[in-house]
């Protein structure tokens, strides 16, 4: 279960306008479920607040205010405005365990997010009300639980290999390419690509580039890099020109400028 920052952008500006906490998923569910996760805030009195994040390559599904909806993989960063009071309550699938769940290609929900009666059908609409009945956060989470427990999937040997492929992109060097990346697993690049695609949506390079990401941004907020050249360096861009390209792409703003932020908060 990740347990860090990692894709919350300038999360020391974010903690003081709302609390994160963190829940492991029950052992029934843990080989498809990273993690749920509980948003509240009380701005009340306060200016609103816009937290943005560089989410991870997997799908998360997420209720706030009655609402149920299931967010595929987001491409950029993805910018949520707080105000007044509220909570949200999510659950992150681990990449490529959502595919089980659902008959689409997971290449459909890549940037985008569908109701829960379009992901699951009837029910999903009597998920949706359920978790709506529940005042205690707790009992919300249990709701979903519940849920994913009674579809939990078949073993499925490719999703065992892509975990896998995913577990070592995470504990790998940030220069790490994909070549070698399949030929530790045995695989050629091609074969890896139509594992991804077919589990993610994405390949396996784009996967990459995100951890690389989330790695420049996380040091960056904790005031860890204050030379980019050689931060770009480190984490495999040919250069600073390159990497501003790959961030501002992504998080849409120069690494300078997310720089000047994150030390002004």
């Amino acid at each position: 279960m990740t347990a860090d920052t990692r894709g919350i952008l300038n999360p020391q500006r974010g903690a003081a306008h709302f609390s994160l906490t963190r829940h492991a998923p029950s052992p029934e569910v843990a080989e498809r479920v990273d993690r749920h996760w509980i948003v509240r805030w009380d701005l009340r009195g306060r200016s609103p607040y816009t937290q943005e994040v560089l989410p991870h390559p997997c799908v998360n599904l997420v209720f706030v205010e009655g609402e149920g909806r299931v967010y595929g993989i987001v491409p950029a960063k993805f910018s949520r405005r707080l105000e007044g009071e509220g909570t949200g309550v999510g659950t992150k699938f681990r990449p490529g365990a959502f595919a089980g769940f659902v008959d689409l290609p997971m290449t459909r929900l890549v940037g985008r997010s569908l109701s829960l009666t379009e992901a699951f059908g009837d029910d999903g609409g009597r998920l949706e009300g359920e978790v709506a009945a529940q005042a205690d956060l707790a009992e919300r989470v249990a709701a979903v639980e519940r849920f994913i427990a009674r579809r939990m999937p078949e073993p499925d040997p490719g999703f065992e290999l892509l975990c896998a492929v995913v577990a070592d992109m995470l504990a790998s060097s940030p220069t790490t390419k994909v070549d070698a990346v399949a030929t530790r697993h045995g695989l050629s690049a091609r074969t890896l690509q139509r594992l991804f695609r077919r589990y993610i949506g994405v390949g396996p390079k784009w996967v990459l580039q995100r951890y690389r990401l989330h790695e420049a941004a996380e040091r960056m907020a904790a005031g860890e890099a204050h030379d980019l050249t050689r931060l770009a360096l480190e984490l495999g861009y040919f250069d600073l020109a390159h990497f501003t390209r790959h961030f501002r792409r992504a998080v849409g703003r120069s690494p300078t400028a997310f720089l000047r932020a994150a030390a002004a908060a």
